[in-house]
């Protein structure tokens, strides 16, 4: 038995070296993708403007929430006084119809709490997804069952009317962007994270390294956190990636019903609720918030898939964007080219000997 202990201690500190040997190829696969670079940069931008937001602001002299009336045409319904919806060396982006608040002080307080939102839901369903998952794969049978049921239940549940129930019995003075994120991470997501770790889980415990952990005495807790978790972590943080998009929309789609984000709290979402009846009066309170959902969402799925692609090499890339593959068509097509020139002069001998042969019959 400890022989055993000892034999998987030193098997664990050998791994040391070729873990950092994973991350240098991680690293080097997802530079490899032009398209994932740049939708890192995009993502890293935004987070930085949502980190930002009270000193961009302070730069422009702005706030979102302080209203501009002598800025909006009252004659006109409230339309924005100026070209542009009132762009200006005071407004960046213009201002708001009806209040006259700055557009983009909004715009950068509104990334902070989609994308706030959105990654507190991702950690949440994270953790309880492959809480739920390890326990039901290393657990008993009773356990297995009753968590797989558990799970199935959650899977099957419809996230926007479940979402819409809970946000409307909750008290006004719960802070609405925290009741988000937990509807979100509660009702979705945690339960597809929890069955595939489990289908991880149980591929994994079948291994020579993990039997023989669990041989040598460890506890399951200590299996799962030595052995196992660094086996799930390519597929979780794969996942996870692809889940951030999923709840931006999510948020999104909550304030946008009317139950999310409530005003003051600038949000995307929310802007888009009260932009609808301004789109051919003031067109850039509408298309403003729709480009910068659009730019997220599709920078984080570009930057999901590069993740994905970078830590299975083996997966082809569902987005064929910037991987390269052009220039592998193109080699692939001047491969046959070549092996026919090279086989070109054989048959041309043989035609040759052929027509003497002729010639010798003739004469």
């Amino acid at each position: 038995m400890s022989e055993a202990l000892v034999a998987v201690e030193t098997a664990g500190a050998d791994t040391a070296a070729p873990a950092a040997s994973g991350a240098r190829q991680f690293w080097r696969r997802l530079r490899a993708q032009r398209a994932a670079l740049v939708a890192a940069a995009v993502v890293a931008l935004l987070v930085l403007i949502a980190l930002g937001a009270p000193l961009l602001t302070a730069l422009e002299g702005q706030d979102p929430t302080t209203y501009h009336p002598s800025l909006i045409d009252s004659a006109r319904g409230g339309v924005p006084i100026g070209s542009f919806g009132g762009i200006g060396a005071d407004h960046w982006l213009g201002v708001e119809p009806q209040t006259g608040r700055d557009m983009f002080a909004r715009l950068v307080y509104g990334a902070r709490v989609s994308l706030g939102v959105a990654l507190a839901a991702t950690a949440v369903q994270v953790v309880l997804g492959v809480a739920m998952g390890v326990a039901s794969g290393l657990g008993s049978r009773w356990a297995d069952l009753v968590l797989s049921r558990i799970t199935d239940i959650f899977v099957s549940m419809p996230l926007m009317v479940m979402a819409l129930a809970l946000l409307a019995i909750v008290p006004d003075g719960f802070p609405r962007p925290v009741l988000v994120a937990l509807i979100i991470s509660l009702v979705s997501g945690w339960s597809t994270t929890a069955k595939m770790v489990r289908a991880q889980t149980l591929t994994l415990k079948n291994l020579d390294y993990v039997a023989a952990s669990r041989l040598s005495g460890w506890s399951t807790w200590r299996t799962a956190v030595r052995e196992l978790l660094p086996g799930l972590a390519a597929p979780v943080i794969t996942y996870a990636a692809l889940l951030i998009p999923s709840n931006i929309s999510a948020e999104a789609a909550l304030s946008f019903l009317g139950v999310g984000v409530k005003p003051p709290t600038p949000s995307w979402g929310q802007m888009l609720t009260s932009a609808d009846v301004w789109y051919q009066a003031a067109p850039q309170y509408l298309l403003l918030p729709a480009a910068a959902l659009f730019v997220t969402v599709f920078a984080l799925t570009v930057l999901g898939d590069g993740v994905r692609v970078a830590l299975d090499p083996r997966a082809a890339s569902r987005l064929r964007i910037g991987t390269g593959r052009r220039r592998e068509a193109r080699a692939d097509k001047a491969a046959p080219k070549a092996g026919t020139a090279a086989t070109a002069t054989p048959a041309t001998a043989t035609s040759a000997n052929v027509t003497a042969a002729k010639k010798e019959d003739r004469a």
